[in-house]
């Protein structure tokens, strides 16, 4: 029995779509940001932290999205969706696996600013500015690894479904003006059956808008 634990918009999504790809049986279990049940000592069980996501898997629970894409490419090896240990190309998976997590927490950071902070007063736009720099030059450096390639590490694998998750949010902060290979790379990904279905069945985006602006006054500041 395979569980993913999920809430629409998460980085849950990264696992949902790879369970696609895999072609695994699982169940889906939807949780709520906003009525407490994260802080159950049900769910503390399974995520210690109280986080999304959580798999429960081969008879324990597994939390952190990056952890559980490695554990479900390496005990199934015959889905082909990571390099094993000694191949060339793993150091370069296990690379654009972690910077997927790097650039998230600053996507994070950029979703608590522009939505979850209430009243809008107590939102930050200094921090706001930052980040979204922040943000830029992790994009610039993917555009440039994205050049003459259609996957991360050059086939298909798990760190595109881990990378696949921050490019929606990520052009929701900076214009896609610019960066031709990561528009080219999000069409592929939304090409691939295996994410539609996810979409599918991941539920609607956190997001009420196509795009976010900075605070006028730090616009100018830019």
């Amino acid at each position: 029995m395979i569980r993913l634990h999920h809430i629409p918009g998460a980085r849950s999504m990264r696992v949902l779509w790879l369970l696609e790809e895999m072609g695994l049986d699982y169940e889906l279990q939807t949780w709520s940001l906003t009525d407490g049940s994260l802080r159950s000592p049900e769910f503390r069980e399974l995520s210690p932290a109280g986080r999304i996501p959580a798999l429960e898997v081969d008879g324990r629970s597994i939390f952190e999205s990056g952890a559980i894409v490695e554990y479900l490419t390496e005990t199934r090896p015959e889905a082909g969706l990571a390099p094993v240990t000694g191949e060339p190309t793993r150091a370069d998976f296990l690379e654009w696996v972690h910077f997927a997590e790097t650039q998230g927490n600053i996507l994070q950071s950029l979703n608590i600013q522009h939505i979850f902070l209430r009243p809008p007063e107590a939102r930050s736009p200094a921090m706001m500015a930052l980040e979204t720099k922040r943000l830029g030059v992790t994009m610039k450096a993917l555009e440039a690894h994205l050049a003459g390639r259609d996957w991360l590490i050059g086939t298909f694998s798990a760190a595109d479904c881990m990378m696949g998750f921050n490019i929606d949010a990520m052009f929701r902060f900076v214009p896609r003006e610019g960066f031709p290979n990561i528009s080219a790379y999000r069409d592929r990904i939304e090409a691939r059956p295996a994410y539609q279905r996810a979409v599918e069945k991941g539920g609607a985006s956190m997001y009420a808008q196509d795009f976010y602006e900075l605070p006028p006054m730090e616009q100018g500041n830019g």
